[in-house]
């Protein structure tokens, strides 16, 4: 067998080298030469010879492809993977495409093998869990904590690529999950595994196989210490769907996010409990997140947020406190730490409240992380509400963002978030409906 030709190709100008090189001598940029797998002679050839002749098409000549979705049954999982509800034939909506390659990353610790070994049991016919991390019978002992005994369930230790490309290639499989691909590596590149070279050649294999032979596949990934994708961002662009699992780690919550789906919308979201038996779905999510929540306290606000096309109920707290600092502290947790420091310069501006001299520490109930400035009322009355120290009304929902000139702006799905509220028991909504500015909201519910 010859030898597989390779060179290192600077990522960013595409200057050539025969070896590695820590800054590329034509641009100039340090750590972008990447060891790229190139064709042998032979390969050319064959290449030429299997050539064909192509020629464009319009769209009407293109034909719908048409599909059975693979179901997980799991409904918060399915929900996030695209797809709807099951048709009256009995027809799969919502669950796995065909031949689709999904890339699913999170913290370590967070249940991302936990929750495919739940929906391995789940597939009906032969799934190869393939691990790389893990030994079969480490994996064994997490199964039998979550109840699961499937015998149609192969496990695969392997980080060769070709080794599990010559397994997939004999095996008549229904799913297939890699644990995780940057452990993967092929003989072919000299680079260790996990490498930018590498990480792209092993997920290109498995890709052409998957979509040539219409086996669907997980890929489990890492993440940086920033929190990104480990590897080169091409691996985003080759697979067919990208799921985040986030949540804290020490608390129950999970949430499963799809930053990019080819087969279905980017805007739903799973929502999940760790529980002992693995993770569980949770069905109303507004419940567990109010269900600890105490009434009658200063510091204690209800809002309604979108976490894709569902409207989620949640407490914000806030706590000031005279501060013993020269420099009052400003301290988030759940919420951006610059939106803190913009709310409470427009409390200062536009309502008067003398925060100068306070700490104000501002936190949202049940690990949830919100991003949207439709809890900008809501914030800002939890701790127009600490500060006076009187409690708002238990029946009070906020929904609003809030301006730099201490107006209340409309916020996106105002009618399915009122709703929700009401469906819950809450009663008074404040929203830009009811009040138009952060002043006027603050003597009406917390001064009045």
């Amino acid at each position: 067998m010859a030898k597989a030709i390779t060179k290192f190709i600077c990522q960013q100008c595409g200057y050539e080298s025969a070896g590695f090189l820590g800054r590329c001598p034509s641009c100039g940029t340090w750590g972008s030469l990447v060891e790229t797998l190139l064709p042998g002679e032979g390969e050319r050839a064959r290449g030429r010879e299997g050539e064909r002749e192509t020629k464009p098409i319009s769209l009407g000549e293109v034909k719908t492809a048409k599909f059975q979705r693979l179901s997980t049954k799991i409904g918060e999982f399915d929900r996030v993977l695209g797809g709807g509800p099951p048709r009256r034939d009995g027809r799969v909506e919502a669950g796995i495409v065909p031949g689709s390659v999904i890339l699913l990353a999170g913290d370590p610790g967070i249940g991302k093998s936990t929750i495919l070994l739940q929906v391995a049991a789940n597939i009906p016919g032969t799934v190869l869990y393939i691990s790389g991390e893990e030994s079969p019978e480490q994996i064994k002992i997490r199964s039998e904590r979550l109840g699961i005994k499937d015998k149609n369930i192969l496990f695969l230790s392997e980080t060769n690529v070709e080794a599990i490309v010559d397994q997939l290639e004999i095996g008549n499989l229904k799913l297939v999950i890699i644990d995780s691909i940057q452990t993967l590596y092929t003989s072919s590149l000299t680079g260790t595994p996990g490498s930018v070279g590498q990480v792209r050649e092993c997920a290109a294999r498995l890709l052409n196989l998957a979509k040539r032979k219409g086996i669907p596949m997980f890929f489990i990934g890492h993440v940086t210490k920033e929190g990104a994708i480990a590897g080169p961002m091409v691996l985003n662009h080759l697979v067919d769907t990208v799921l985040f699992f986030e949540g804290e780690r020490f608390q129950s919550l999970r949430i499963l996010r799809g930053f990019k789906n080819r087969f279905g919308p980017t805007d739903e979201v799973g929502v999940f409990e760790m529980g002992e038996k693995g993770l569980l779905e949770v069905s109303n999510p507004s419940k567990l997140f109010l269900e600890e929540r105490r009434e009658k306290v200063p510091g204690s606000v209800v809002t309604c947020l979108m976490e894709g096309s569902r409207p989620l109920l949640c407490e914000i707290q806030a706590l000031v406190v005279p501060t013993q600092l020269a420099i009052p502290r400003r301290v988030s947790q759940g919420i951006d730490w610059g939106r803190l420091q913009l709310l409470t310069a427009v409390l200062s501006k536009r309502a008067g409240l003398p925060l100068s001299s306070f700490d104000v520490f501002v936190n949202v109930a049940g690990g949830i992380k919100v991003a949207e400035p439709g809890v900008d009322l809501a914030v800002s009355l939890a701790i127009a509400s600490s500060f006076s120290d009187k409690p708002l009304d238990p029946k009070v929902c906020a929904l609003g963002e809030v301006g730099l000139l201490g107006e209340i702006r409309q916020v996106g799905n105002l009618e399915k978030r009122v709703k929700e509220a009401r469906r819950l028991g809450f009663t008074k909504i404040v929203s830009p409906r009811e009040v138009r500015t952060i002043s006027s909201a603050i003597k009406t519910f917390v001064k009045g």
